[in-house]
């Protein structure tokens, strides 16, 4: 389980607005390129642990200033796609 969490994270870590869009349209999560790009870049800055849930929060704080707050919770969905 750790060696799966390890990989989700990495990825996470690497992950790009184009990239993120694709999950999000799976979602069917309403993201313009412009909001992708910013959470990506909040996403890389920072080595966060997505299956901690204060360390995902703290994420999606950073995201919501960035951003706003309709798009953190929309990103958490996408999150919640890995870690669950």
């Amino acid at each position: 389980m750790k060696l799966i969490q390890h990989m989700i994270n990495q990825k996470a870590q690497a992950i790009t607005g184009k990239e993120l869009l694709k999950y999000a349209k799976q979602l069917n999560i309403p993201l313009s390129e412009d909001e992708a790009e910013k959470v990506a870049a909040c996403v890389r800055k920072r080595r966060v642990d997505l299956f901690n849930e204060k360390e995902r929060a703290q994420l999606l704080r950073e995201i919501a200033k960035a951003t706003s707050p309709q798009t953190a919770r929309q990103i958490n969905r996408v999150f919640s796609m890995f870690v669950n």
